[in-house]
């Protein structure tokens, strides 16, 4: 089968085809894993808590508002939920709230028509719920450009969006994927276990930016540069190895340059040999060291300046 109709024939699948509501019912009910609490806000985003919320959503406003601080999730692609929570279950213990961003590859590969109204989804519930400050920020792999859709849309409308960049204390990139590794690190999300498809897929998404360049492509590069000239200036924590070609040292490498030129403060962990978004998997009290440590620094930082201005 061709790479061009094996792309039509994904374009066929329901995997691709998950054509995003914009009206979603808000499932209310809520379930438990291990000790989280977690509640559908939209068909993209799950809100994810220590304990049951007791009220409801309403045009994405949670009624009554929680006034927890709140971590904005961006998982990689098709990322389960099981390994999602046990990242959640750490900053709910450490009375964080989390809101989940999910993707499908259909969403990913037509932006207009996916991550863009993803990306509007977010920023209305950000913005909506105001009581969730601070914002803190923790993606993975493709989340780096699914974040980069959000800032494009902040950019364009900044003084609107100022008071969110605000409330961002931090940001952690976990094998921060940028446009260049959508070719190698897709194929390997949608089959991790069949190298004959993952060619295909691979030699399909390579057709797929240049046949629809205006429509796909352009989009990448924006939300790239966006996360490249970052309009957040929140202290970063990069995790990354030297062996991970999706979430590659050079690319990040690159990001950290820019940041830092901007004034920045960037810390950095980068492995000898680690896997793509297995990092805290491979390396577990490392990984935990890092990320408590840089809580602690930021977050502690933003409820002294809190507690000063109240005296």
């Amino acid at each position: 089968m061709s790479a061009l109709r094996y792309g039509i024939s994904l374009s066929r699948n329901s995997l691709f085809k998950g054509k995003v509501q914009q009206k979603v019912s808000i499932i209310v009910g809520t379930m438990m894993a291990r000790n989280l609490s977690t509640m559908q806000v939209t068909k993209n985003m799950m809100f994810i808590s220590d304990k049951k919320f007791e009220g409801n959503i309403s045009n994405l406003q949670l009624v009554p508002a929680d006034n927890k601080p709140l971590v904005i999730m961006l998982p990689w692609l098709l990322a389960e939920k099981k390994h999602v929570n046990k990242y959640a279950e750490i900053y709910t213990s450490k009375g964080f709230n989390v809101l989940s961003i999910s993707l499908t590859p259909w969403q990913l590969l037509w932006p207009a028509k996916g991550t863009q109204l993803v990306a509007n989804d977010v920023l209305k519930f950000i913005t909506t719920n105001t009581t969730n400050a601070p914002l803190f920020l923790h993606g993975f792999s493709v989340g780096a450009y699914m974040w980069g859709e959000v800032l494009v849309k902040m950019a364009a409308e900044l003084p609107k969006y100022q008071p969110v960049i605000d409330r961002v204390v931090g940001q952690i990139w976990d094998s921060a994927a940028d446009i260049t590794e959508i070719p190698v690190g897709m194929p390997i999300a949608v089959f991790p276990k069949n190298v004959v498809m993952q060619k295909a897929l691979r030699k399909y998404i390579l057709y797929h930016m240049k046949t629809f360049h205006k429509v796909a492509t352009v989009h990448y590069l924006r939300s790239s540069q966006m996360f490249h000239t970052n309009i957040i200036r929140a202290p970063a924590l990069f995790f990354l190895s030297k062996t991970d070609p999706i979430g590659a040292e050079s690319s990040n490498q690159r990001v950290r340059e820019n940041w830092e030129s901007m004034g920045m403060q960037v810390y950095w962990k980068c492995w000898d040999k680690s896997p793509h978004v297995g990092h805290f998997a491979r390396h577990a009290e490392e990984y935990k060291a890092e990320w408590m440590n840089f809580i602690d620094k930021v977050y502690g930082d933003e409820q002294r300046q809190c507690i000063q201005a109240k005296l």
